[in-house]
């Protein structure tokens, strides 16, 4: 796709959310993802989207990055990627690269994992979506496509989900977890009240620049393809398994942490 048409459905995104941002202000929300968030030295700052996903993905990613830009506090921004395996999808250092790929029947539609260095400092992250699940008749769809874009890159920037039952009433937003994401496709007032609880406060310092990776986080990005054995240590599992999230501690503070949405099996 075009820088011009993806400058189009970034901006018809961020007016119709217009209308989300004259809500209360008084929105309250809790849930942030254990406090991450990334460094920086001013608001609003900017999360750069590596872009590894193909045609199929890109309207979806163009509108994801849309929606979170209405945020008061962030932007995102689309920049080409920098990864040359897709199913390895390595990740950059102040960035998240957004990849998809075919991954195989392993039973989870998306992925989203962050490096933390410092306790709560997000250095860099990843987002995979599986195309094995996505060129099947029951996610194959437009609204499927859209919301776990929007999620899986929603925890890159420090948010949990407001709802983990698949089957509750949709809360119109994408950090929800549902059967049916007809209205659950883009973030909604909660999400952005969360993000500017999580980034109320600046640093000293930023995370968004390029660093160079640490000895331990390097060793983990070249392990690639065995994804599932480098997620780590199980932390919780919801809604009977359709959802869970893992830790993987590479020692001298840092760490890898990841949530799997998994396909209705």
């Amino acid at each position: 796709m075009s820088r011009a048409p993806r400058r189009a459905i970034r901006l018809i995104t961020a007016l119709a959310f217009a209308l989300v941002l004259a809500m209360p202000a008084s929105v309250s929300a809790s849930h942030s993802w254990g406090g991450y968030h990334w460094a920086r030295t001013a608001n609003p700052f900017t999360v750069k989207l590596g872009d590894n996903v193909t045609s199929a993905w890109d309207g979806s990613l163009a509108t994801a990055s849309g929606a979170w830009s209405v945020s008061s506090v962030l932007d995102t921004s689309i920049v080409p990627g920098s990864v040359s395996r897709p199913k390895q999808c390595r990740a950059t250092a102040g960035t998240v690269q957004v990849c998809n790929a075919t991954y195989g029947s392993n039973g989870w539609l998306g992925v989203a994992s962050i490096n933390i260095t410092g306790g709560t400092h997000i250095t860099q992250g990843t987002v995979k979506v599986n195309d094995t699940y996505f060129k099947t008749a029951t996610y194959n769809k437009p609204e499927w496509r859209t919301m776990v874009m929007c999620q899986e890159i929603g925890h890159t920037l420090g948010l949990d989900h407001q709802d983990t039952t698949f089957g509750n009433q949709n809360l119109g937003t994408c950090m929800d977890y549902t059967n049916d994401p007809s209205t659950n496709q883009y973030p909604n007032q909660h999400d952005y009240a969360q993000l500017e609880t999580i980034y109320a406060h600046l640093d000293a310092t930023t995370t968004l620049a390029s660093v160079p990776a640490t000895a331990a986080a390097d060793a983990a990005a070249a392990e690639s393809d065995a994804a599932d054995a480098a997620w780590g240590t199980l932390v919780e599992v919801t809604d009977g398994g359709r959802g869970a999230w893992y830790v993987r501690d590479l020692g001298a503070g840092n760490l890898i942490l990841t949530h799997v949405l998994w396909a209705d099996r």
